[in-house]
Parts: structure tokens; sequence; C-alpha cells
């Protein structure tokens, strides 16, 4: 009967699990520290920002600079609120914000649930001219798609353009090529299971899509949602593009018109820009345990 000699854990492989436990704290520290400094240079000029909006002009370009305002002035957020009609503007970016969030929700899961789930002649072809408009910026089709606005008025006797029909409608229509293609990826991710399990209880293709997939793709909703939302908000081309009049204009045209007539009161322009990005902050930070889910689940990897 043969014996096997066991080697036994002696020093030398005690020492080297030492040796690999703090290499790899180390490496975790020095992971960290890169991050801290990282997101310290990128967080330095919102911090400027919003330090600058409580502070007075000469305190702004004082050198050699101070980071804390001394004293606080927060009568500039009131001030930078009555120099134009700020909250006609804020009205205007909710009104096209949230249709345009409705109507990529809305058009945007349908399109992506049929290249996803459903099969149909040509459904590749097009999901390949769709992963082609991704390829495109929107300023190479920018001219075109202005002419064809303003065409329409003479085909339907209706006008388009200096409304928001032409910012809003094109989300009723699928809205943006990027979004489909992230809920396309994740209604590939559920399991194929559910669906057959509903057409066994008897649902049809839209049933099941409106109550059993549409419902497990909250994360991803959220998230189209959040992205849809802040490229929109912060959309600056468009309504320059197809808004004339003063009391149609977005915050970001009346931040713009803002710097043009106060060049000089970089304060007051701070807190204006302050009260603008408050609204997306809050969106995302609330969001954000869905916003994480669904990037990850959304199998952007392939």
């Amino acid at each position: 009967m043969s014996s096997e000699t066991i080697p036994l854990a002696g020093p030398t492989s005690a020492a080297g699990q030492r040796g690999r436990r703090l290499r790899g704290q180390l490496a975790r520290f020095i992971t960290y520290v890169a991050l801290c400094v990282l997101s310290t240079l990128f967080i330095l000029p919102f911090l400027w920002a919003l330090t600058a909006s409580f502070k007075t002009n000469a305190d702004i370009y004082r050198f050699p600079p101070s980071l804390l305002p001394q004293p606080v002035h927060a009568e500039n957020y009131s001030l930078a609120v009555s120099v134009l009609p700020f909250w006609q503007f804020a009205l205007n970016s909710a009104i096209i914000s949230l249709s345009c969030v409705l109507g990529q929700l809305l058009t945007g899961s349908v399109v992506a649930y049929s290249f996803a789930r459903l099969r149909w002649p040509g459904r590749e072809f097009w999901f390949i001219v769709l992963l082609g408009t991704m390829m495109l910026p929107p300023q190479v089709t920018m001219i075109s798609t202005f002419v064809g606005w303003t065409q329409l008025r003479t085909l339907t006797g209706v006008e388009w353009v200096d409304t928001f029909k032409p910012l809003i409608i094109p989300s009723f229509l699928g809205g943006s090529g990027v979004l489909i293609f992230l809920m396309r990826q994740f209604f590939k991710t559920l399991p194929l299971e559910l669906e057959d399990a509903a057409r066994i209880d008897g649902c049809t293709t839209w049933t099941t899509f409106w109550r059993v997939m549409l419902p497990l793709s909250r994360p991803v909703l959220a998230t189209v949602a959040v992205l849809s939302f802040i490229a929109h908000w912060h959309d600056f081309l468009g309504p320059l593009i197809y808004l004339n009049s003063v009391d149609k204009y977005t915050l970001q045209m009346g931040l713009r018109m803002f710097q043009d007539i106060n060049a000089s009161r970089m304060n007051l322009l701070m807190a204006a820009s302050m009260i603008v990005l408050l609204p997306v902050l809050i969106l995302f930070f609330s969001a954000q345990r869905y916003f994480v889910r669904g990037i990850v689940l959304s199998g952007i990897k392939g």
C-alpha cells in the first residue's frame, strides 16, 4: 500500500499569501487615491461655479482667488431669476423635456421590443439602418430636417416652425437610436420562458409586452428617462433653430440671452446656471440606483 506525501503549508506559503494580500491592498489603495484625485479635478469647476454664485463680481475676479464666499450673497439667485422671464423659460423646458421623455418611453420601448423579440421581414436590415443613424452627428441632417419641417406648412396649412412640435414629435416616432439600442439590449437579457408562459396563459403579443416585459424593464426605462431628460433639458441647438419667439425660449436660450445682456455680472450668470442644473442633479441622484442597474444589465458589450 503506497502512501502519498501531502505537502504542508509552511512559512514560505504563508509569507507568499501575506505578500499577495499586501500587494492587493496596495493596488486598491493606489486605485482609490487615483480616483479621488481625478474626481477632485472633475468636481472643481462645479464647486467654483457654485461658490461664485454666492459671491460678488469683485470677489470672483480677486487674486489670489478664494474658494469660499465671504460673505455669502444669497440674493444673487433672486436677482438672477428677475432679470429675464426665467420661470417662463423653465416651463417651456419642462414641457419639451417631459414630453420627449414620455414619447421616448412609449414608442422607443415598442421599437426596441420588436427588434429584440419579434420576427418580421427586414428586421436585421432596419436594425442596421438604426445603428447607422447612431453614427451620423445631428449636424449632418440639420439643414434637411429644418427644410422638411418648413415644407410641412405648405402641405398641412399648419405652422410648425416657431413651435414646440419639431422638438417633441420626433420622440413620439421612436426617438433616439442610441436609447432604442439600449432598451433592445436589455430586452434580450430577459428570459424567453416568461414570454412562453404568458402565451400559454392566452396573452397576445401586446399584452405580453405591456404586462410582463415592460414592468420587468424598469431599470432600463429609468435609465432612458434620465438620459432623455438630460439631453432635452440641456439642448441648445434644437430650440435655437426652431424657436423665434422669446416667450417660447427654453432655459438654455435664456442663459445665452442672459449672457448677452449681463456679460459682466458673472455671479448672476453662475446663479442662473445652478438653478438650471438643479433639476438634472435631483433626477440623476433620485434614479441613480435604477440608472446604474439599467446600464449594467443592458448588455452593451454585445
